[in-house]
């Protein structure tokens, strides 16, 4: 049984290759993404992980630990980027839950401890 403040936490390091992945299924090739040498000339150094990307990642942890149940809405905010090679922190902690519904805050955490992407999502029983 899943109560409220439950929090499912997983680690991931961001590798290239999930980049170029992901670039060549979304289309979004942006070489911030996909172009080590463009990238290091940037002010961010080296290349960063697609918000999206991230949020592929956070659906992982809630179809792992919430499997029956499936997302209705999502609310998401990119307050700093993740970068290639870092392992960050993938949470998803229960904010609330009826017989129905659930709402779920979901935080990617660098691994300086800046959050890379917040959210919430609520999620219906089935």
């Amino acid at each position: 049984m899943i109560s409220v403040g439950q929090t499912f936490i997983e680690k991931h390091t961001l590798v290239q290759e999930e980049f170029n992945r992901f670039a060549a299924l979304s289309g979004d090739d942006n070489p911030i993404h996909v172009d080590p040498e463009f990238s290091a000339r940037t002010r961010f150094g080296r290349t960063v992980a697609h918000g999206m990307f991230l949020y592929s990642l956070v659906c992982g942890v809630l179809a792992t630990h919430f499997q029956n149940a499936s997302q209705v809405s999502q609310d998401l905010m990119f307050s700093a980027p993740s970068f290639v090679g870092e392992e960050i922190t993938i949470s998803a902690r229960v904010l609330d839950a009826n017989a129905n519904t659930m709402h779920v805050e979901t935080i990617v955490t660098r691994p300086n401890g800046e959050i890379g992407l917040q959210g919430e999502t609520t999620l219906k029983i089935n």
